[in-house]
């Protein structure tokens, strides 16, 4: 099910492969890859993960997220670092991915349109949505990146409940 790791790197940046999750049908988890996003002699600079599918729990928290160190903002680490994920999706063909964020993440936002997302919608997480029950958050911003060069077609209803792995 994972595949190696080893190309993803750029002349910036690399990520370093931390750990793999398997999925977990009985609570709706997709298989999972983790990573460190570290400069090309290795100090870490952020983590990034990628979840393989699609489902409704990837659909408002999203198939990729990534978090970069206060002294390393403001370079598209984290754009740069989702573009490297792209590449490791579509290996395991998937045809696109989502990325959600805060409606006021405008940093966040601004990745996602850096790394050519489209804004799909901003969507009021369900009533029983962890993000929702355990951290009090009540939308989302849902950016859809589709990979190998296809067009945006897809409608919110064809992510939901889809999986693919």
């Amino acid at each position: 099910m994972f595949l190696n790791t080893d190309f993803l790197r750029t002349e910036e940046i690399q990520l370093i492969l931390e750990k793999t999750a398997p999925g977990d049908e009985k609570r709706d988890w997709l298989p999972a890859y983790h990573f460190f996003i570290c400069d090309r002699d290795g100090n870490k600079m952020g983590q990034c993960d990628l979840r393989i599918g699609h489902n409704e729990g990837v659909y408002y928290g999203g198939n990729i997220g990534y978090r970069v160190e206060e002294p390393f903002r403001g370079h598209h680490y984290a754009a740069k670092a989702c573009r490297l994920l792209f590449e490791l999706a579509e290996k395991h063909e998937l045809d696109y991915l989502i990325i959600t964020c805060n409606p006021d993440n405008l940093p966040s936002r601004k990745t996602c349109e850096y790394a050519g997302g489209r804004l799909v919608e901003i969507a009021e997480l369900p009533p029983d949505n962890d993000m929702r029950l355990e951290s009090g958050e009540t939308q989302k911003c849902i950016y859809r990146f589709e990979l190998g060069g296809r067009g945006n077609t897809g409608e919110r209803g064809n992510d939901k409940g889809r999986s693919e792995s």
